[in-house]
């Protein structure tokens, strides 16, 4: 794929991308706690698995009561469409007794403490069990604010290998490895006028043909 060809897909999905983006800045504003709650668990859930399937199973887990209520087996048989599901529901019990305060989410409280998103970021990966740079970047984003972070998953870094922003795809993403390439991309959105929170729909679209979280 040519950066020209990058380029013509931009052009069509932009007004999708900045609608999508004003959904999420919304949800800051206007959304409830257990609106970013959910949220949350959405991306304790992804890892090694399709997002649409992760959705799915946090709008069951809303709709049966168990989102909040669910205890450690309801968790993992409503999930059980997920990869790694045990553990999965063990992080969402964590998240539980991290943010939900006699009975109430506390997320935006809580962020709104950092002074930058980037200390947001850091204080949830060490912080929140299931939670790493790319699922930290992408709940942030998800919620309204997290748009000059960078959601590095491995449609995301298949593409920029083939672009040639990354020579390789890591087997794994320390913390180093995470921050060069997030450097490097941020450094092509530049280039080819792409806005990084644009980019990385882009990128995902172009994988997956759809649009979607």
């Amino acid at each position: 794929m040519s950066i020209e060809e990058l380029q013509e897909i931009y052009k069509n999905l932009k007004p999708q991308i900045i609608s999508r983006l004003e959904e999420f800045k919304k949800l800051w504003v206007n959304g409830s706690e257990k609106d970013l709650f959910k949220e949350l668990v959405f991306c304790i859930l992804t890892p090694q698995s399709k997002a649409e399937i992760c959705w799915e199973a946090v709008n069951n887990l809303e709709k049966k009561g168990l989102l909040f209520k669910g205890n450690i087996n309801q968790l993992r048989e409503e999930i059980k469409n997920v990869r790694f599901r045990y553990k999965k529901a063990e992080y969402i019990l964590e998240a539980r007794r991290k943010f939900i305060i006699n009975g109430k989410p506390k997320i935006k409280e809580q962020i709104e403490k950092f002074k930058n998103i980037f200390e947001a970021r850091e204080w949830l990966v060490k912080n929140v069990k299931g939670i790493g740079y790319k699922e930290a970047s992408q709940f942030l984003r998800n919620i309204g604010i997290g748009e000059s972070l960078t959601i590095l998953d491995r449609h995301i870094l298949k593409n920029l290998k083939l672009l040639g922003v990354i020579n390789r795809i890591p087997e794994s993403l320390s913390k180093k490895i995470y921050f060069e390439i997030e450097k490097k991309m941020k450094e092509f959105s530049k280039q080819i006028d792409i806005p990084l929170s644009h980019l990385d729909f882009v990128l995902w679209y172009k994988e997956t043909g759809k649009i979607f979280k």
